[in-house]
């Protein structure tokens, strides 16, 4: 099964650009009720992914010099200070649906590059376990 049928494209996602700033970033995935959400370059490179729980582990470490947490000490903030780049993998789009399995193990959704690694979409976790779902559900009948 090719990978492409399981990408929701970046035109129907909400993301995040790699120069917001903290503030910006926190609105942004407020307004869309993301825990996670992938971020860019200003030319559509996949950057990482930022999530909540990045957020709180920075604001936890950094407590001493955060104040009270007020809109302008948020601004000052650049979103790459707060990001696990680690934590989210993307897979090419060519990438077999079996690496995209194994991605899926560890992180709720999966970004998507071309060959030049520019950000094309997401797969979820959710979406590949219908698949594989409904698959079984054919063999059984």
């Amino acid at each position: 099964m090719n990978i492409a049928y399981f990408i929701k494209p970046k035109q129907t996602l909400e993301y995040l650009y790699s120069d917001y700033t903290v503030r910006q970033a926190i609105e942004k995935m407020k307004i869309a009720h993301y825990t996670a959400i992938p971020v860019l370059t200003r030319d559509g490179k996949y950057y990482g992914t930022v999530s909540e729980g990045d957020f709180l582990w920075y604001f936890l470490s950094h407590s001493e010099e955060m104040g009270n947490l007020k809109d302008k000490t948020l601004e000052k903030i650049p979103l790459e200070n707060v990001m696990n780049r680690q934590k989210y993998y993307p897979v090419a789009i060519t990438a077999e649906v079996d690496e995209m399995i194994n991605v899926a193990l560890n992180q709720n959704f999966i970004p998507v590059v071309d060959d030049l690694g520019s950000f094309i979409g997401i797969v979820t976790r959710r979406d590949i376990i219908k698949c594989l779902q409904s698959q079984k559900d054919n063999d059984e009948e």
